[in-house]
C-alpha cells in the first residue's frame, strides 16, 4: 500500500465539481500531473476544507454549512486509482462541526501542481 501512496499512477487526477450543479455532471477543472497518490489525496482534502469554509456564515450550525456547502461548495473527487483515494464523505462531518483554525489546513494552491509548471515557464522567460 506504501508504494502506491508514493508512486504517482498512471492516470491520477482530481475533478472539481460544482455542487450547485451549474456544470451538470461535469467537473469545473481536471487538475492532473501530481507525484503521488499522497499528493493528491492531500490537494483534494485542503481543496474541499477551503469550499467548506468560503461556504461557512458566521453563526452557523454544522447543518447549515453543510446544506450550504451542497448548494454553493465544490467537491474533489481523486481519480485513477482502485483504493486509497482520499474521498470528502469521510471527513465531511467533521469540516462542517469544526471551523477551521489552520490557514494551512485550507492552502490547497502550495499543493497544487499546476504552480510548479507555472513557476518554470516564468523561470525560463529570464
Amino acid at each position: 500500500m506504501s508504494e502506491e501512496l508514493l508512486a504517482p499512477p498512471e492516470g491520477l487526477e482530481v475533478r472539481i465539481l460544482d455542487l450547485s450543479g451549474a456544470n451538470g455532471q461535469e467537473p469545473v477543472e481536471v487538475v492532473r500531473g501530481f507525484t503521488s497518490l499522497a499528493h493528491a489525496n492531500a490537494f483534494a482534502r485542503r481543496r474541499v476544507r477551503d469550499s467548506v469554509e468560503i461556504c461557512r456564515g458566521r453563526g452557523m450550525t454544522p447543518e447549515q454549512v453543510r446544506d450550504a456547502w451542497f448548494a454553493f461548495g465544490e467537491d474533489a473527487e481523486v481519480g485513477g486509482v482502485e483504493d486509497g483515494a482520499w474521498k470528502s464523505a469521510t471527513e465531511l462531518a467533521h469540516f462542517t462541526a469544526t471551523p477551521c483554525r489552520d490557514r494551512e489546513e485550507r492552502n490547497w494552491r502550495m499543493l497544487d501542481p499546476r504552480g510548479d509548471a507555472d513557476d518554470e515557464d516564468a523561470d525560463g522567460e529570464d
